[in-house]
């Protein structure tokens, strides 16, 4: 492990409360020099402070249990030796009558300083999250942040928000107001969608004239939908919910069934949390309308919400206070996360953007003869980039490190296929080649693993034409014959260990592409 600690060792320890209508989540991180932060620890409390609806004041039943929520969660910031705690809430204690009776106990009885945020900065904050966590484009698309007294909603795109608001149309409120029977009837659903179209006539109209098709959703019940829907459709989830996709059909699959059941039958339903059962259809009838009304075709997950907007803001406005040095901050939240794991793993930066390149040559040249797709580039490079972090534990199997590292480093912007294609590329860069006998290559499915074996093909390669780490291969021509790959090589010294490095990891492409590679060394 490199001595080399600079961008490794945490700056600051910081936690993010946000105060519920339904639950109170905490987020523990630490921030690195780089303005990167990682999360330490999580916890989730349920507190229902709507216990009908929201209405005017918070019984005292419910102030309890958001007094005794703030104390575990203060407990487990002194535990973990948390230097500042940033709490916020939102519409639930924001609008009650004794919502400031609430703060000044939370402060007394847990040293907690709560701040009582506006809707707007909460959508702002919101939006600022998923753009983190999302990898967004130029197309404009719909986030919505469905909360127990209120929903945020932002249309934006990776560059900026073009709309942001909190609504007063929160699911806990609308079961309240519009949901007396079990199933919910058609009547209450035409109330609630009446409701809707009344209240969001803002959006709506935005969302169509900027011809939004997409919808990112963050937070629990957005998160329970999508926990349903892969259920049902069979869709990844076990690293991470982040970056989910799946389509409105795969959505109005679920809807149809779901909307019919009783509470009985809603306790069954896998990915449902049990306290969401009573106020989980005006969020499933929110979402209908909206795929409805804009015809939207997508639907996806940000696992970052409020929380990580919190820290953000946190990370922007105090860093010159806290000598951050914001090299981190890509837009591109993919190659921006690739990054911040590669600095904290301490890279071989050197050699690694030196087998990317050449990686990407290869890409380039075989994409065609090797069937690949534009987007398998994107995935190559930072295999390429990130095949050597597992030097961070030790040279024994660093290989098989990295694919840990890989996995298992929340990288944002990346949906789970892809962040288990890209460990198992850099995986094997070296020693044995793809084999079902290997747990997490038979894991996949046919279509990643051709995937994977191509591109750990040219990886290995890559590899190779560095194997001394020097970055004595200067340049790289090559030249297709009818049975031979010609790999011309111009070197500044001694070609010979790039050589034997590139011919001995060389016979997984020969077999893809049914030729022999041969590598000629030319002098500088």
């Amino acid at each position: 492990m490199s001595d080399n600690s600079s961008n490794s060792e945490a700056t600051k320890r910081i936690a993010a409360i946000d105060l519920g209508t339904n639950s109170f989540h905490a987020v523990l991180v630490d921030i690195y020099p780089d303005g990167s932060f990682r999360t330490v620890n999580k916890l989730k409390e349920m507190v229902i402070l709507a216990e009908k609806g929201l209405e005017d004041r918070l019984s005292r039943d419910a102030m309890d249990r958001g007094l005794e929520a703030l104390k575990r969660i203060k407990f487990l910031c002194d535990s973990h030796h948390v230097e500042t705690i940033l709490a916020y809430a939102t519409s639930a204690i924001r609008e009650a009558e004794n919502g400031g009776d609430f703060i000044k106990e939370a402060e007394e009885e847990t040293g907690i300083r709560i701040r009582a945020i506006s809707g707007k900065i909460e959508a702002e904050l919101i939006g600022i999250a998923i753009r983190y966590s999302i990898d967004l484009k130029d197309e404009m698309v719909l986030m919505a942040d469905i909360g127990g007294g209120s929903v945020e909603f932002i249309i934006g795109n990776h560059q900026k928000f073009i709309y942001y608001n909190s609504l007063k149309l929160g699911v806990a409120r609308m079961a309240a107001a519009f949901v007396n029977s079990d199933p919910i009837e058609d009547k209450e659903i035409d109330h609630l969608q009446k409701h809707y179209r009344e209240e969001l006539a803002e959006v709506l109209e935005l969302a169509k004239e900027h011809h939004v098709k997409t919808i990112i959703g963050s937070s629990g019940t957005m998160e329970n939908i999508a926990e349903m829907v892969a259920h049902k459709n069979s869709l990844p989830t076990k690293m991470s919910l982040n970056e989910l996709e799946f389509s409105s059909v795969d959505f109005k699959g679920l809807y149809t069934n779901f909307i019919k059941l009783d509470k009985k039958q809603r306790l069954d339903q896998k990915g449902l949390e049990e306290k969401r059962v009573d106020i989980i259809n005006p969020g499933m009838v929110l979402v209908n309308f909206l795929v409805d009304e804009l015809k939207l075709e997508t639907i996806k997950i940000s696992e970052a919400a409020l929380r990580e907007g919190m820290i953000m803001n946190f990370i922007t406005t105090k860093k010159e206070q806290l000598n951050l040095d914001l090299i981190a901050n890509f837009k591109d939240p993919r190659r921006r996360s690739v990054f911040e794991l590669l600095r904290k793993c301490n890279w071989a930066e050197a050699h690694s953007q030196h087998v990317a390149r050449f990686a990407l040559q290869l890409f380039d040249e075989f994409k065609l003869e090797l069937k690949l797709k534009e987007s398998d580039r994107e995935l190559l490079e930072f295999a390429a980039l990130l095949h050597d972090i597992g030097y961070y534990i030790s040279y024994r199997k660093h290989h098989k490190h990295a694919l840990y590292l890989i996995r298992y480093s929340d990288l944002l912007g990346f949906k789970e296929d892809e962040i288990n294609i890209m460990a198992n590329v850099a995986r094997y860069h070296r020693k044995s080649a793809p084999h079902k006998r290997h747990k997490r290559y038979r894991k996949l499915n046919k279509t990643n693993r051709k995937r994977v074996k191509k591109l750990s093909a040219i990886l290995r390669i890559a590899d190779g034409l560095d194997r001394s780490h020097y970055q004595n291969v200067q340049k790289l021509e090559i030249e297709h014959k009818d049975e031979t790959v010609h790999l011309r090589i111009t070197t500044q010294a001694d070609p010979e260990l790039e050589i034997w490095g590139t011919l001995r990891k060389a016979d997984l492409l020969e077999n893809l592409i049914g030729k022999t590679i041969k590598v000629f060394s030319e002098g500088k």
